[in-house]
């Protein structure tokens, strides 16, 4: 029994041990995990409950309607026209799948052109369709140096031609529709479709949105144009959505908020005006969790539509302008087959001369030879900026106004119209022998000779030689001339309100000579619009106005027509020349005399009816020009017997409303004699405007009869 005893007390010592082993072995595994917690909890909480509850939140724009343009009588030039639009803003992290699913499920609703599907289209969509294919087919290939568009390239190469030329239409269909929702950005509204949209179609979509992840159905618009092709090479043009942003300026427009699929003005006006026109984008922030899920939205900025521009352009009178020009053009071809084969087109700018504004512009080609379904004209209004010519005898108001500002001549000064020889070379008016003239009848009558002498009197030489073996003309004439013209817009840049306008073209000047020859307009190319910019300040009394197209912005209306006022342009003087105001007026009156009195230059067109009611001021110029052709070999023939006839003016005479420029190069040789087209257009065009006047004000007062006389029946 004893023995029993000892064998218990023995047993129960060593089972404290053995607890304290096991509690040992647990407290050191508690331990363990609750250092591993608080290490969790202390360095890494904050991470792990960040990416347990994790959401982003991405800003995104959405379009609005943009801008338009009205002419000054406040019709539309520019106009919305509000289309259907299915659209597509698709989630972060949507898979190239997922959108196959989504295009196979809209080719059900809708009708989608498939015509421009391109080899990578047909190659991309064959892929997903067979990805483990794809992997094995270049499975034995090295890839181990490629990025993963690399490695993709390749799969696309390995695609046979015969694999994606059996497609149906409707399988074509899906694959076009797939390479539109590929175009969107995340989170950002992309047009699948908004044009030639059924009601049937936008309909089936829009019943069926739920089942369409990222699609919806709104309005969109597109550009019309009420007046046809009247003034539309100056309206410009924009992107499509399709296109989106010009990849040449796409970091520039990403850096003003702008989309990559944004539509943008890339042409004319619409890229001149292009930060009013646009808008103010509605702004929405998106707030999404871990996997990409769109849990919360918010407008952080209403958007605004773009705002809407007046034109300076009267389109009525545009409208007729155009066909002045048209008719006068094919008059003058028609009347003269031979001499006249070469003439083509013709280039007119009306303005107002008080203030800049551009009242018509034009130019008009004569297609002589139309091809099926080109008509007999085509529009090239932009030569008006761009084309330069030898003017002629026009700017002889500069030459004169030069002369006497430098001192060369004054208005005393009378000079004897005849022939003169320089080396052998005889030079004389257009009219020979026209006789003694001071600077008035030198304008009336278009004195070449009295010009010759001016420019030499300029150069310092006051030998008055009709016959001499060479010219004797100081250094820096030629910079007092450019001086001078300059201050007209002869030789400068306008500063239109246009994206592009040449400054003309300069000759170099290698001989003594060129200087006779540049006072008489026969050296330096001008653009029509530099010529009517140089009248103008003529017209104005010496204030060289900047010309503009753009009147007035306004304010988006919420009705018909323009709203409020924005910021309304008022007329900007660049210079004013530093002449003699009466020297001005004498020049003015040469003008006068050149359009109205028996001896003048235009008088033929300009004093008799109905033109001389509208008391006209012009002056006429006549280039001897050179005209390249090339023919279907591409052989190069120059001719040197063609003339470009020039006319400027302005009227009336007395408070001059409108100032014009005509332009007509390579007219026949023996114009001069035939048919001057520019004088008869310029003759019309100023018809036009003063009759397009008094029927508006003769239909003003009819409607405020007709308003007062129901107002007293009331």
């Amino acid at each position: 029994m004893g023995k029993n005893n000892k064998k218990k007390d023995r047993s129960r010592s060593h089972l404290p041990f053995r607890l304290n082993v096991v509690f040992f072995v647990v407290f050191i595994l508690f331990a363990g995990i609750i250092l591993q917690l608080g290490v969790v909890q202390v360095l890494n909480g904050e991470e792990a409950q960040e990416e347990i509850d994790r959401t982003e939140n991405t800003t995104t724009s959405i379009s609005v309607p943009r801008g338009e343009i009205y002419d000054s009588n406040m019709q539309p030039v520019v106009d919305n026209e509000p289309l259907y639009s299915i659209t597509y803003t698709p989630p972060k992290g949507v898979q190239p799948s997922d959108k196959l699913a989504l295009a196979e499920q809209l080719a059900q609703y809708l009708d989608m052109d498939y015509e421009n599907l391109t080899e990578r289209d047909l190659k991309e969509y064959f892929y997903l369709r067979n990805e483990e294919r794809m992997a094995e087919r270049i499975a034995d290939e090295d890839t181990s140096d490629l990025d993963n568009g690399e490695v993709y390239q390749l799969q696309l190469d390995s695609i046979k031609p015969e694999e994606i030329s059996n497609y149906d239409n409707q399988t074509k269909e899906v694959i076009a529709i797939k390479r539109e929702l590929d175009r969107a950005y995340a989170l950002a509204p992309h047009v699948l479709k908004n044009s030639d949209i059924t009601e049937a179609e936008y309909s089936k979509v829009a019943e069926n949105l739920s089942h369409l992840p990222g699609v919806n159905v709104t309005a969109d618009w597109d550009r019309t144009y009420p007046f046809g092709s009247t003034f539309r090479s100056y309206l410009g043009s924009i992107t499509t959505s399709e296109a989106g942003l010009p990849a040449e300026q796409l970091d520039y427009f990403m850096s003003l908020d702008y989309s990559r699929n944004d539509r943008v003005g890339t042409k004319g006006l619409e890229q001149e005006y292009e930060d009013v026109l646009r808008g103010t984008k509605e702004k929405v922030q998106y707030e999404t969790d871990k996997n990409n899920n769109v849990i919360d939205s918010k407008v952080i900025r209403e958007g605004q539509p773009g705002k809407d521009i007046m034109l300076t352009i009267d389109m009525e009178l545009q409208e007729r302008v155009n066909k002045i020009v048209q008719e006068e053009l094919e008059n003058a071809i028609r009347q003269a087959p031979g001499p006249n084969r070469h003439l083509e087109n013709s280039i007119a700018v009306v303005s107002n001369p008080k203030t800049g504004e551009i009242l018509a512009i034009t130019g008009q080609t004569y297609n002589r030879n139309p091809e099926e379904g080109e008509g007999r004209f085509t529009d090239t209004s932009h030569q008006a900026l761009y084309s330069a010519y030898m003017p002629g005898s026009v700017v002889k108001g500069a030459t004169v106004l030069t002369g006497l500002h430098e001192g060369a001549v004054t208005p005393n000064t009378w000079i004897n119209d005849k022939e003169i020889s320089i080396a052998g070379r005889t030079k004389s008016s257009y009219t020979a022998n026209i006789g003694t003239v001071n600077d008035i009848q030198a304008l009336q009558q278009s004195s070449n000779v009295y010009m010759f002498f001016l420019a030499m009197y300029l150069g310092g030489d006051f030998s008055n030689r009709y016959s001499m073996k060479s010219l004797s003309i100081e250094e820096g004439t030629f910079d007092k001339f450019l001086y001078n013209f300059n201050q007209f817009g002869l030789g400068v840049k306008t500063g239109i309100d246009f994206p592009y306008e040449g400054s003309g073209v300069s000759g170099d000047l290698n001989d003594r000579g060129n200087i006779l020859d540049f006072s008489i307009g026969q050296f330096h190319s001008y653009t029509a619009l530099q010529l009517n910019q140089y009248v103008s300040t003529i017209a104005n009394g010496g204030y060289r106005m900047q010309p503009h197209l753009v009147k007035s912005i306004h304010e988006p209306s919420t009705t018909d027509g323009l709203g409020p006022v924005y910021k309304q342009y008022a007329p900007k003087v660049l210079n004013q020349i530093e002449m003699d105001p009466s020297y001005i007026d004498r020049v003015q009156e040469g003008f006068r005399q050149a359009a109205q009195t028996p001896n003048g230059s235009a008088s033929s067109v300009f004093s008799k009816s109905p033109y001389a009611q509208y008391n006209f001021a012009v002056k006429t110029g006549t280039a001897q020009a050179f005209k390249t052709v090339f023919d279907e070999n591409g052989e190069r023939t120059t001719y040197s017997n063609v003339l470009n006839k020039n006319l400027v003016g302005f009227a009336p005479f007395d408070d001059p409303e409108i100032a014009f420029s005509i332009m007509t190069p390579y007219v026949g040789e023996d114009a001069t004699s035939t048919y001057n087209v520019s004088n008869k257009i310029g003759a019309r065009i100023g018809q036009a405007y003063f009759e397009l006047k008094e029927e508006r004000a003769t239909n003003k007062s009819e409607t405020n009869n007709n308003e007062a006389e129901a107002e007293t029946e009331e």
